[in-house]
């Protein structure tokens, strides 16, 4: 914090910070008229929304102390926003002006006496924040003058017209924070230095000696220099750049092919052994001639970056984060190999050695560049290494990442940055027709780029899609060279976007006009630019005069006719991605009329979306580059994934997921066997596009090394890791025989008890099926289609498990008689069903029994074949209470039991990870390694906390994933408290949770499926106590295939929803039920009471219950507990709220001659509460008005 002195002298220690929304009330506070003669009348919100840069000096209370807000053009009306530079240019002396280095003030307020301090701190503070900026402008047609804050800070530009009805003036950067002068190092900076570099002493002291900075200093020579930053003649800043480079190290472990290996020919035959360079040019000669003989050469060899590179699956490696697209590698972008000679090369390249500077000065640790690639002026790029897990500072912003090889396992991260980088000439303008052919000279070899030409054609001939639709193509130039191009249409979408993705959570949708809003087809920016794509953006943005910028990213498997590219990672780190929304399923035929718009309620192809506005133009992304592995596409890792890549302002880097099958993908004949969390669906993961952020590993993990922290994964591949995360779960797995010959069986022998679960290691037939995900639902379905439904013999499915079911109703669906299937049930572990209700079981058993289904229980497998080669099945045994029964066999299924997959288990257990029985975690998900964590089915709690029967797998995945991510965040995300883990002895209670358990799936006879219940353990008695004292609420009957039960706690809560229905059910719906008061439910008890309620399907299906289906009605409830918490009431001489006064009654602090509750209910009617509710409730209903039609408006009847 700094300190400011009022022009009273009074001092105020003061933070700035970017402007929030929420800022607006106390900002409009500080407007006054002399504001409005300078600024106009300014609408907060609105300026807030349009800004691009927008800054609030805090104090320590929290208070704003002043605000100002910039734009990229001036204000109001003065000028078209897109031609600004040719106004300044014909009538002021503005041709130093570009759209890189120059903003507007819009607005600026500060509370009385605190003017001229606070005006020069913001300033001060933007020119720090934004490295390309050289001048802030204020141009206003409303006044000949400014404030004397202003007035101290801008000064006025000369006219060189007459008539124009404006003012303007400049403040320059060096006035405030002017570039700092760099220089080679000398002996005497040793002192400053050392200071400097008080951190890193002690460790290179360590490697290098004592005096390795003097030693390092004096050493300088032509290949190797030292040079330091200096600020009021001391040294605040250092870097050791060397041309010793090792470049077959870097070329192995990073994808160096957009940028020719960081070689380039030598024409005096010069080879790259040589570590050290000869000077052609002297370092003047450099000066007088910058970088642009470079640009060309070095643009017309590298192809550009687009949004139509595409993500191909090589290998194991699939939808690579980062990896695929930024650099705009692939196969068709390295250099062709030769037979014949291949001409001398030479190292185009130098390195950061160390690197260190003040931390006042650290936005300004660009300053160096420019010095010292006069220093090399014979070599293109700078690069350097940093530790993955060290924190990106400010001038690793200027550089591009390079993407790092699969194989690589350098714990380093590469940053690579061009000498043209250093131009500050790139202007983005309209495309013309002339443009054509350098365009696609630039965009030649990306995959796509047919596309591109053909939109850029239609932009050339029409300026319109052929469905009329506005197009607009701009490209980027540097020195009279096109380096990048863009092309967007306008957003037709707006609604539906609205509806279906929380864009609200970056935008106010009633600022935006809707020809504000444009979606992004086509970006192509050469690599040695990538530092420039959000001025890219930002400028389209202006010069379209458009606010809001979409791009949407399908699914793999989508037709590219709909989808202009797969993963774009250039583009899509510099916007963020939208979280999709849980819809309503509407019931339009009850709604009529009333139903909310087709634009909304018309199903689309389901897309990732990614959004940019312009005030998130200068808004940085903190690049995450730590090694975070998860091992299991799980519910749980997936929600621990989804939770990292949803973070909008932090940027990971090395998101990987090690996963047998890869992601989830979809189904391709949507044979369902097994049943469903209804956590993630495949349009859920659709929507979310995790695959543009995580480089999935497809493979089994066989190891984990924990001292070279690396995972091993089947066929031999290393991932290395800063954190691993282990979300396996548990997997069926194949059943182990007993042995027993069922020849020497009678049932006077007694019944084996249960086996301990032994591992198969046997030959596995390849009839038998063990299902786990949908990878090998699949492949079951296309063997059956292929070897068994047309032909005879008998399917056997062996389990206990609700999968049994869900699996004979496949079996069923592809046209397998029943007669011919057999459900084998093992000995039950508990005497409850697995549906845990009795109506429904015994439904479900009715149906197999009526479509000839056989049903054996309490069997144990015996042999396979007789105890011959198991391959193929052709008979199974089993050891049962009586008899004991052989069956034919042609194909076997088995759900038996679940465990952890034995070579999850061999790795964790080889590692030296506890594990008793699953994998022993603390409260906090870690275990004996604290850089290892778990979550999941596959953990357990450590006895310390006495509660072996407490599970992860008894909470929801999903819920306990995000928890994972929760502790994890706090230490990469600097706008987060870390957290601080409790010492042992009070680590002694596991967390809890509140979301519920879900299962759902179809059922023989074709019912849907559905049981929504509150985490419990399980038990081996009937209803627990709590159960038994709430009411249970039951319509239908599942002979009539419309059952529905809600059990509610003692409460009033619904805390179990059973469904089984012969029609589809709406589940999205129905789970929002779960935790609602009855009162909630439009007074539930009171309509049954009445005889007004004979079915809940469809008493749900009411209008009056789309606003609690609505997914932002939880917000909504959180509001109105807020309302009744802060209320307040008079009684007596006291005030207080209405939480402490029931707190009081019920201690028997405060006696009352009624009923509590209806006391407490008089005594809030009379309260300020009452109206406060209601216009909550009419807000809720007003701003979600497009989703909820059907419930009246006020003032619209």
């Amino acid at each position: 914090m700094r300190t400011i002195i009022s022009s009273m002298g009074k001092a105020e220690s003061v933070s700035v910070r970017r402007t929030e929304s929420w800022d607006a009330p106390q900002i409009c506070k500080l407007i006054t008229p002399a504001t409005a003669e300078v600024f106009g009348r300014v609408n907060v919100i609105y300026l807030l929304e349009k800004a691009n840069l927008a800054v609030t000096l805090n104090t320590a209370k929290n208070q704003i102390l002043a605000h100002a807000a910039f734009l990229d053009h001036p204000i109001g009306n003065l000028v078209d926003q897109a031609s600004w530079e040719e106004f300044l240019w014909a009538h002021f002396d503005g041709t130093k002006f570009t759209t890189l280095n120059t903003l507007f003030l819009h607005l600026f307020v500060a509370q009385p006496g605190f003017s001229d301090g606070s005006a020069k701190e913001i300033i001060r503070a933007v020119f720090s924040a934004v490295t390309e900026l050289e001048y802030i402008c204020l141009l206003t047609p409303y006044s000949s003058g400014i404030e004397p804050a202003l007035m101290g800070i801008f000064e006025p530009m000369p006219c060189k017209t007459e008539g124009v009805q404006c003012a303007a003036f400049v403040c320059h950067r060096h006035n405030y924070c002017p570039r700092l002068h760099v220089r080679r190092a000398r002996v005497e900076d040793h002192d400053d230095l050392t200071i400097l570099l008080a951190e890193q002493t002690k460790a290179l002291s360590s490697s290098y000696g004592p005096y390795f900075l003097a030693e390092l200093i004096e050493a300088q020579d032509e290949g190797n220099h030292v040079v330091v930053c200096e600020n009021e003649g001391s040294a605040v800043g250092f870097m050791s750049v060397s041309a010793d480079i090792n470049l077959e190290l870097l070329n192995q472990c990073f994808e160096l092919g957009p940028f020719n290996g960081l070689v380039k020919e030598n024409p005096e035959g010069q080879t790259m052994d040589t570590g050290k360079t000869q000077r052609d040019k002297s370092t003047k000669d450099n000066e007088n001639d910058p970088q642009n003989h470079q640009i060309k050469s070095e643009c017309e060899e590298k192809p550009a970056d687009g949004a139509e590179e595409e993500s191909e699956n090589k290998g194991e490696v699939t939808g690579a984060s980062s990896e695929t697209c930024e650099n705009g590698a692939g196969p068709e972008e390295r250099p062709e190999s030769s037979e014949r000679s291949e001409p001398p090369q030479c190292p185009n390249a130098f390195c950061i050695q160390l690197f260190a500077i003040d931390k006042s000065f650290e936005m300004r640790s660009a300053d160096f560049l420019p010095y010292v690639f006069k220093l090399f002026p014979e070599r293109d790029f700078c690069v350097i290494s940093v530790p993955k897990l060290a924190p990106e500072f400010a001038l690793l912003q200027t550089f591009l990442r390079t993407v790092p090889h699969p194989s690589s396992t350098l714990p380093q991260e590469l940053y690579i940055f061009h000498r043209s980088g250093l131009l500050r000439t790139l202007r983005v303008r309209v495309a013309v027709t002339d443009d054509a052919a350098a365009v696609q000279k630039l965009v030649q070899k990306l995959s796509l780029h047919d596309a591109l030409m053909e939109d850029l054609d239609t932009f050339f001939k029409a300026r319109r899609d052929q469905d009329g639709t506005p197009v607009q193509a701009f490209v980027a130039e540097v020195e009279g060279q096109i380096v990048g191009t863009l092309i967007i249409r306008n957003e037709q979408d707006v609604e539906y976007i609205r509806a279906h993705y929380n864009i609200e959570n970056f935008v106010y949708f009633s600022h935006y006009q809707r020809e504000e809003h444009a979606r992004l087809c086509h970006f192509a920016l050469n690599p040695i630019f990538q530092h420039f794509s959000k001025h890219f953006l930002k400028e389209a943005l202006r010069l379209a005069h458009i606010s809001c910028l979409y791009y949407r990213v399908y699914p793999p498997h989508h037709s590219r006719e709909n989808a202009y590219a797969h993963s774009v990672m250039p583009v899509l780190n510099c916007m963020v991605p939208v979280h999709p929304r849980r819809q309503v399923i509407y019931s339009l035929d009850e709604l009529d009329i009333n139903a909310p718009s087709t634009l909304i309620t018309t199903q689309q192809v389901p897309y990732a979306l990614n959004h940019i506005n312009r005030k998130l133009t200068m808004e940085p992304k903190v690049s995450i580059n730590a090694r975070i592995v998860v091992v299991g596409a799980s519910d749980t890792g997936l929600a621990f994934l989804e939770a990292l890549v949803f973070c909008p302002h932090l940027r990971f880097n090395n998101l990987t997921l090690i996963s047998t099958h890869g992601l989830p993908g979809p189904s391709r004949d949507n044979t369902a066997f097994l049943t469903t969390t209804h956590c993630y669906s495949e349009r859920d993961l659709a929507l979310l596009s995790l695959r543009s952020w995580v480089s999935v590993v497809t493979g089994k993990m066989m190891a984990i090394d924990r001292n070279s922290k690396h995972v091993q994964v089947s066929e031999g591949r290393i991932v290395p890791y800063d954190h691993l995360i282990l979300t396996t779960g548990q997997q069926y797995q194949i059943p182990c025989p007993t042995g027993i010959d069922i020849t020497k069986w009678s049932s006077e022998d007694k019944v084996p008890d249960h086996p301990r679960r032994s591992r198969y290691t046997r030959h596995i037939p390849s009839n038998l099926f063990t299902l786990n995900d949908q990878h090998d639902c699949t492949q079951a379905a296309q063997w059956l289609r292929d070897n068994f439904i047309n032909q005879e013999g008998n399917a056997v499915i062996y389990g206990d498990s609700i999968d049994v079911f869900s699996c004979v109703e496949t079996l069923l669906c592809l046209g397998v008689r029943g007669s011919r299937v057999h459900v084998v049930h093992t000995p039950a572990d508990s005497p409850r069903s697995c549906f845990h209700n009795a109506a429904v079981d015994q439904a479900v058993r009715s149906a197999l029994e009526s479509k000839d289904v056989h049903v054996h229980h309490c069997c144990l497998l015996a042999q396979l074949n007789d105890g011959q080669h198991p391959e193929p099945i052709t008979a199974v045994s089993f050891t049962t209470e009586g008899p004991p029964l052989r069956l034919e066999c042609a194909v076997f299924f088995n759900f038996s039991h679940k465990g952890v997959d034995f070579d999850a288990f061999k790795a964790i257990n080889d590692a030296c990870l506890v594990f008793d029985g699953c994998l022993v975690i603390d409260s906090t998900f870690h275990t004996n390694d604290c850089t290892i964590r778990a979550a999941g089915p596959l953990t357990k709690f450590s006895r310390r906390y006495y509660a072996d029967r407490w599970s992860h797998a008894d909470f929801n995945s999903k819920e306990v994933g995000q928890e994972l991510a929760s502790l994890l965040l706090p230490l990469f995300d600097p706008t987060l408290e870390p957290t601080v883990n409790p010492p042992p002895e009070q680590d002694v209670l596991i967390p809890t949770y509140t979301q519920p358990k879900i299962q759902g799936g179809r059922m023989p006879g074709g019912y849907s499926y559905l049981h929504v219940t509150k985490p419990s353990v399980r038990t081996s008695t009937a209803p627990t106590a709590a159960k038994a004292q709430g009411r249970e609420v039951v319509t239908g009957r599942v002979e009539t295939g419309n059952y529905f039960q809600l059990q509610f706690n003692p409460h009033g809560l619904v805390e179990t929803i059973t469904c089984l229905s012969g029609k589809p059910l709406l589940v999205s719906n129905l789970m929002c039920l779960y935790g609602k008061h009855q009162l909630l439910l439009n007074r539930l008890y009171e309509r049954l009471e009445e005889d007004m309620i004979h079915d809940l399907y469809s008493y749900f299906s009411e209008r009056w219950c789309v606003a609690i289906f609505h997914d932002r009605f939880a917000d909504f409830e959180q509001e109105v507990r807020q309302i009744m918490d802060s209320t307040t009431v008079q009684l007596e001489q006291d005030s207080m709220s209405i939480p402490q006064l029931a707190e009081m009654i019920v201690d028997g602090t405060w006696e009352i001659p009624t009923d509590p509750a209806l006391y407490l209910q008089q005594i809030f009617d009379q309260s300020e509460g009452p109206d406060a509710l209601k216009r909550s409730v009419l807000d809720y209903l007003k701003y979600n008005r497009y989703h909820l039609p059907m419930y009246a408006q006020l003032g619209v009847l």
